[in-house]
């Protein structure tokens, strides 16, 4: 009965909403167009009627008992179009397919309203999609792309009040977590999604979308809010008109100057975990790009990717460099520590599941890596040694103390990745075991796909990687570490540890912190009962 219902509903969104209506939108707009060409004094917000201040006049002293409603469409955000978010939505919880759907969409979403758009956007965003997969998304994904598109202005002035209710016409479950978690926002109400156990249909609730007027009524009642925040649409301004104070954020000076961007120490809460495999904001035009991209990035990855297997390290960096990675080498006194009779132990900050192929290939000489997390199609793919540990402790220590008189190692003691620049807690086992201590600051960069993950294949971390278009990789050996500071000079390893965490940090301009693998995994999935669980599998 549900399923008939569900079909019955998008028969009428197709036949009526999209196909009746949208002729007659795409005339409006084309009239609209060519009478704002024939007069493009009108097109000048200048020349518009400005109806209330601009939010860079908002006083914000003595602000911390008034209660501020915004939206975080048009309001909180420097960009008024959510479709990048939805696009994010589709990709990381969907799948390429939604994704490359919902980019087909585009033409039609140009031609429809916003109130269709909006419709067509959350159908074949949400058809099918698991709750939780869609909460996971709204976690561990969107909030980095909020945070950078966070307009400075509009987020002092919400941050000045006591009180703040955002009202948003995309669906709730898109914003809240980030609303609440980042912005310390008190209440969220925004368009309700319609699901069937434990998926979601594509389909809005009875309720249908937030009228923004409507919701602030019956949320305050007579009471009016001290302060409102839009956008400079009508639909907008009927919303704020009804606080005691109005204010709006112009998207015209947002791109015209830089006021209104957020830099990331001033960021509410420091963005230091996040997932998802897009490292771009994926707007139409970036997404399409993205997939022209695609065929060729994965015949280049598989080309970049045999090459550093089967070719001797001198061919196989040249080869890599001439395919578009880029490769920076940089090295204290010249040249790198010649191998002892123990063997030189790497200590390197750890990025991606390519950091000892690359030290190894700039080193020009065979390493052996351990890891607590290794999938083992990488395992087998891998061109250098690479041994797995148990995470206890004992039989880890003998483990590498044997490695390590047959040869070089290399240790990651952060025990898992960090796309952002800071240094995660380092576990003091390495310095337990070696006098002859190297460390070794790595540090990437990628523009279209980051090659790591906590959630997704960990096998495909290299291919996403080398199918970036320029992918980077700096290396920077620094000072064997002397002997004073380490555990033959009588410090303790913890101390050495510590020590090797802050060279590195200083080394690449990162940040220190006293976060573990552990905690990556418990602020990404949100659960601590299921995070401890994961914690103690490979990662």
């Amino acid at each position: 009965m549900v399923f008939q219902m569900v079909i019955l509903k998008l028969a009428e969104l197709v036949l009526y909403q999209l196909l009746a209506k949208s002729c007659y939108r795409a005339a409006r707009k084309m009239r609209s167009y060519g009478f704002l060409f024939n007069n493009p004094s009108l097109k000048s917000p200048h020349q518009q009627v400005q109806l209330f201040s601009n939010v860079g006049k908002c006083c914000l002293e003595n602000r911390g008992s008034d209660t501020l409603v915004c939206d975080i469409q048009g309001g909180l955000l420097r960009t008024s179009s959510f479709f990048p978010y939805f696009m994010l939505i589709a990709f990381e919880g969907g799948g390429l397919f939604r994704a490359f759907l919902l980019l087909l969409s585009c033409p039609l979403l140009w031609v429809l309203d916003y109130e269709l758009q909006l419709r067509v956007m959350i159908f074949i965003t949400f058809c099918g999609l698991k709750i939780r997969d869609v909460q996971s998304v709204g976690r561990a994904v969107l909030p980095k792309f909020y945070l950078e598109n966070l307009h400075l202005q509009a987020y002092e002035l919400l941050a000045s009040t006591g009180s703040r209710v955002v009202f948003t016409t995309v669906p709730r479950v898109m914003v809240e977590g980030f609303l609440k978690e980042y912005l310390r926002v008190n209440k969220v109400i925004g368009t309700e999604l319609h699901t069937v156990g434990n998926y979601f249909t594509g389909l809005l609730s009875n309720s249908g979308i937030l009228v923004k007027h409507r919701a602030l009524k019956d949320y305050f009642g007579d009471k009016k809010p001290e302060i409102g925040l839009g956008s400079s649409s009508l639909s907008d301004h009927l919303f704020i008109s009804l606080c005691k104070e109005a204010y709006v954020v112009n998207v015209e000076e947002n791109k015209s100057g830089n006021s209104s961007v957020m830099t990331r120490d001033k960021y509410p809460k420091p963005l230091i975990f996040h997932d998802g495999r897009l490292a771009f904001l994926p707007t139409p035009l970036a997404t399409l790009s993205m997939f022209m991209w695609l065929p060729l990035g994965i015949i280049l990855a598989i080309f970049r990717l045999l090459v550093g297997i089967s070719l001797p390290y001198k061919v196989a960096l040249f080869l890599g460099t001439k395919s578009g990675v880029e490769v920076e080498l940089c090295v204290n006194g010249g040249s790198p520590p010649a191998s002892t009779s123990s063997g030189v132990l790497y200590v390197c900050s750890h990025r991606t599941l390519l950091d000892p192929v690359f030290l190894s290939t700039c080193l020009g000489k065979p390493l052996t890596a351990v890891t607590y997390s290794l999938s083992k199609m990488s395992e087998i793919l891998a061109p250098i040694k690479t041994v797995r540990l148990t995470r206890d402790r004992k039989r880890d220590g003998e483990t590498m103390q044997r490695l390590l008189r047959e040869g070089d190692l290399v240790v990651c003691p952060e025990g898992t990745t960090c796309r952002e620049p800071y240094l995660l807690r380092f576990s003091s086992l390495f310095a337990e075991l070696a006098d002859e201590i190297v460390p070794v600051a790595v540090n990437t960069r990628v523009s279209m796909f980051y090659g790591t993950t906590a959630s997704g294949l960990k096998c495909l971390d290299p291919i996403f990687f080398l199918m970036n278009p320029r992918p980077s990789y700096q290396i920077h050996i620094l000072d064997k570490l002397p002997r004073e500071l380490t555990r033959a000079g009588g410090i303790s390893s913890c101390q050495v540890a510590n020590c090797i965490q802050k060279q590195l940090a200083e080394a690449l301009g990162f940040e220190c912190t006293t976060l573990t693998r552990k905690d990556k995994y418990m602020m990404l999935a949100g659960n601590e009962g299921v995070v401890q669980d994961k914690s103690r599998k490979p990662a």
